[in-house]
């Protein structure tokens, strides 16, 4: 696999369709086992060409419909939904800390996006738990190094969310709505080609998010000041510094140089977004396959750190170097633990009298 972390080069790949496909953008970094690949056939799992890998002439009233979704006035029209459910676990997460620590990554940054989303998509009767679930073992499973025993559990999980999505889509058939379902039943896609879109679009959509929320707290919580001045700014920086998409696929369709380099046709490309020295716009991808959701990740994770900013400079995080979700192209950290600042000194202090 060819890297390419050059901020200009990698700009010039993604505003290159063409040259540079996206046809390996959703194919799974580590191939499948027999095992695993029975499981999926068995649920009639597909996914053909429709966003993030498609080059092709449908991409464009694909993304075009759905796009209506994430329109500037839908996007800020959710803030104050937003600002709500975010308030609502800081408030929970204040309580909880007088009895312990806390996890910020459960508490506060999992539920909020996937349930914006699910408002802005019109999709209700969502098992959330089982969303984020599901969204967290598709990404190991397409973007991980599962062995073929994890890829086994990883496949059956994958399987039961494409079962859900070949549920919802049948339900869309009989009784066509202008929910997220309803948009591209009307659309005329397949069914296939429905649950693909379906499939990314609701694990990117908001599981992508959390971890960038993750990513700031914890950035916040290890700074030498955690007192936010500008929370729009925090999240450009993580954004720019420490995306929690940090790289992404491409693949050549022809002979191709790139700073110099001359690559083969077919050569796989690992594009860096983010800690290249690059803009933060970089994260999310440019050109026709640009990240829909940039407006909303934004500022869901503005709104994030306005509303944890009180309770982010009276805590201390419990590990400096929490585990990470470690995948090709996702890293965050995989909990923020803290506890109240008092409690964390009393600890210490008991610590090193005995």
């Amino acid at each position: 696999m060819w890297v390419i972390d050059e901020p200009a080069e990698v700009r010039e790949v993604l505003l290159d369709p063409a040259t540079f496909r996206p046809d390996n953008a959703v194919v799974a970094h580590t191939a499948l086992s027999v095992k695993a690949l029975r499981v999926l056939q068995g649920a009639g799992f597909a996914l053909p060409p429709t966003l993030a890998n498609n080059a092709g002439p449908s991409h464009r009233p694909i993304r075009a419909a759905v796009a209506r979704f994430f329109s500037p006035a839908r996007v800020a029209a959710v803030e104050p939904l937003t600002r709500r459910l975010v308030s609502e676990r800081i408030d929970a997460a204040r309580a909880a800390l007088e009895f312990g620590p806390v996890d910020l990554v459960e508490a506060v940054a999992a539920e909020p996006p996937a349930l914006v989303l699910l408002h802005l998509l019109g999709l209700d009767d969502v098992d959330v738990p089982a969303l984020k679930a599901w969204s967290r073992e598709s990404l190991e499973l397409f973007w991980g190094w599962p062995d073929e025993d994890r890829q086994l559990e990883l496949a059956h999980s994958a399987a039961e969310f494409y079962g859900w999505l070949r549920q919802r889509v049948g339900a869309a058939r009989r009784l066509p709505g202008d929910d997220l379902f309803g948009v591209l039943v009307t659309l005329g896609l397949s069914d296939e080609e429905i649950c693909a879109v379906a499939y990314f679009l609701l694990i990117a959509g908001q599981e992508t998010t959390t971890q960038l929320i993750s990513t700031v707290f914890h950035r916040l919580l290890t700074a030498a000041a955690a007192v936010v001045a500008d929370a729009a700014a925090v999240v450009e920086d993580a954004l720019r510094e420490a995306s929690s998409v940090p790289t992404w696929r491409r693949v050549t369709a022809r002979p191709a140089a790139v700073g110099g380099v001359e690559l083969p046709a077919g050569a796989p490309i690992l594009l860096g977004l983010s800690g290249h020295g690059g803009p933060a716009d970089l994260a999310f991808g440019l050109g026709i396959h640009r990240c829909l959701g940039a407006g909303l990740a934004r500022l869901e994770a503005r709104v994030a750190v306005e509303c944890a900013g009180a309770l982010l400079s009276v805590v201390r995080a419990v590990e400096d170097q929490p585990p990470m979700i470690e995948l090709l192209s996702f890293r965050a950290p995989a909990r923020v633990v803290v506890a109240s600042a008092i409690t964390a000194e009393l600890t210490c202090t008991d610590t090193l009298d005995k």
